[in-house]
């Protein structure tokens, strides 16, 4: 029985410790991290530097947005995906596809290159995605934005390609990676 009392009092210290965290006020304070960031250290692929600590520590703003994606992944919401092209092409690159799945860039020549963002369908998270329609950003390895927008009924959106260099060459050049990750 005093196990459970210790894990209760300590339950109850730590959602405390969080609330008063949380509802400091800090003058000018804003979101000072980026979710790529805050993503990547809550699924461990990288961790946040002390600079980064102290930023998170230092603004309830970004703690709380913090807050709100561990709880979304804890529940199973999706809030991004990361690809990479996997090998070097030697012609036109025509689709690079996430590493869950989920997504799949497309890229078509019609007068310039188009870049179409499609949702794979049978995925679990699909339904929700496209219920709900979220602002969706793609990035490549360098942090430009490839593409940006929400779905369309088919569970696609598509831009024109905002490079000078063909997709291969471009994705070559940013470290071979990419992101979609929702942006609200």
């Amino acid at each position: 029985m005093m196990d459970e009392d210790k894990v209760r009092e300590k339950t109850a210290e730590d959602r405390l410790r969080e609330r008063v965290l949380l509802s400091r006020a800090v003058p000018g304070d804003r979101l000072m991290l980026a979710d790529a960031a805050l993503l990547a250290a809550l699924d461990g692929s990288r961790p946040l530097s002390t600079g980064e600590l102290a930023a998170l520590n230092g603004s309830p703003v970004t703690l709380r947005r913090f807050r709100h994606l561990a709880l979304e992944r804890r529940r199973g919401a999706w809030t991004a995906s990361t690809g990479m092209l996997r090998a070097a092409d030697s012609g036109e690159l025509t689709l690079l596809a996430t590493d869950d799945g989920l997504w799949t860039l497309h890229f078509v020549v019609a007068e310039g290159w188009q870049v179409i963002l499609k949702l794979e369908v049978a995925v679990a998270a699909a339904p929700q995605l496209l219920r709900e329609r979220p602002l969706l950003r793609v990035t490549d390895g360098g942090g430009a934005i490839v593409l940006q927008g929400r779905l369309d009924s088919d569970g696609e959106c598509e831009r024109s390609w905002p490079f000078e260099a063909a997709p291969a060459q471009h994705f070559q050049a940013c470290g071979a990676t990419f992101a979609v990750t929702a942006l609200g």
